[in-house]
Order: structure tokens, then C-alpha cells, then sequence
């Protein structure tokens, strides 16, 4: 954990360093969220929302690295105990965008979450949930401006959020991950 940390770090003072163009902005939107994974296949979505901060740091004429800090809400219903799992993380992604267009744009990369608050039917959970959750954007955007876009991004869970460890691939398959479709309007500065 803490060499991805360190390695995002150095990737970002690097991209400081040597970016043409620097831009930040601010960015909400909604979220369709749920748990991914075999033994979770019963959940329905829940719909929450996420905002938060960026900066847009150009590398070259179609390339920009886009590290974000974003408080979002994410969970699922279970169907089966028909009860909501209500989750909120701070998420840090940091993503390669690429313009096809100066309108069209897409973008990858991975992300961190930080649980702050788990919640069901009013009872606090936390204790039931990892602090940490990894997961990789990818999605798509269009610019109206220089200035306002717009942005659908898809966010795969990649570890388990439940508080236990996995011994085997079939358990990893089965624990619950975070699945996000998240549609966000930005304006950048």
C-alpha cells in the first residue's frame, strides 16, 4: 500500500514538474452503485452522488494525467434481508486522459478509497467494512467548453470490502466489491 501511495506521489510531482499546463476544477454528479461479486449477485443498486476537486495536468497535446479527491456515496440493497448498505468513502483517483477531439476524452486509471462512514438502517456498520478499497476507472466525456464538461465513468471494485480475508481465488470472486457508475458535470478553472 504504502509503495502505490509513494509511486502516485512521484508520479504526480513528476507530472508537476514537467506539465505545459496546469488546470483545476470542481465536479458532482450521481451515482448508480452496488456490490459486485458471486455471493452478492441478489443486491440492487442504490443511488447516491460525489463531488469533489481535481486538477487537470497536461503531459502532452492530447495526453493529461487528472488526479481527483472526490466524497462519495456508494453501497447496495440487499435484496434478500431487504436493507440498505450505505457506504461513503473519500476516493483518489488519478486517471490518463486522453482527447480524441477537443470535445471527446477518454480516461483510465486506478483509485483509492477511504471508508469515512457504513451505515444500515440507521445502525452504524463500519466495523463489518474494510478502511481501504482499491478499484480502476474508465469512462468517457465531452467538453461544451474549455471550461464545463461532462464525464460517465465506470468504477470496477478490485478487493474485497468485507471485513474478512480471502485464502483462495473463489473467495475473492464471491466478497463483495464496489460497483460505481457515476454520471458528474465539471467546471474546471
Amino acid at each position: 500500500m504504502k509503495k502505490i501511495i509513494l509511486s502516485a506521489i512521484a508520479l504526480m510531482a513528476f507530472a508537476f514538474s514537467n506539465a505545459q499546463e496546469t488546470r483545476f476544477g470542481i465536479k458532482g454528479g450521481l451515482n448508480i452503485t452496488s456490490f459486485a461479486g458471486g455471493n452478492y449477485w441478489d443486491t440492487k443498486s442504490l443511488v447516491g452522488f460525489q463531488v469533489g476537486g481535481f486538477a487537470e495536468i497536461k503531459i502532452i497535446d492530447r495526453l493529461s494525467i487528472q488526479p481527483e479527491v472526490l466524497f462519495s456515496t456508494q453501497g447496495a440493497k440487499l435484496d434478500d434481508l431487504n436493507v440498505d448498505r450505505k457506504l461513503d468513502y473519500i476516493n483518489v483517483p488519478v486517471l490518463a486522459k486522453f482527447y480524441i477531439t477537443k470535445q471527446f476524452t477518454v480516461e483510465g486509471g486506478p483509485q483509492l478509497g477511504f471508508l469515512v462512514s457504513a451505515k444500515s438502517e440507521g445502525e452504524d456498520i463500519k466495523d463489518w467494512y474494510k478502511s481501504v478499497d482499491t478499484g480502476f476507472n474508465f469512462g468517457a466525456g465531452y467538453n461544451f467548453t474549455d471550461n464545463v464538461s461532462v464525464n460517465l465513468r465506470y468504477t470496477v471494485g478490485l478487493s474485497n470490502i468485507a471485513d474478512y480475508e480471502v485464502d483462495d481465488i473463489e473467495e475473492y470472486y464471491d466478497s463483495p466489491k464496489n460497483s460505481v457508475l457515476a454520471l458528474t458535470l465539471a467546471y474546471k478553472f
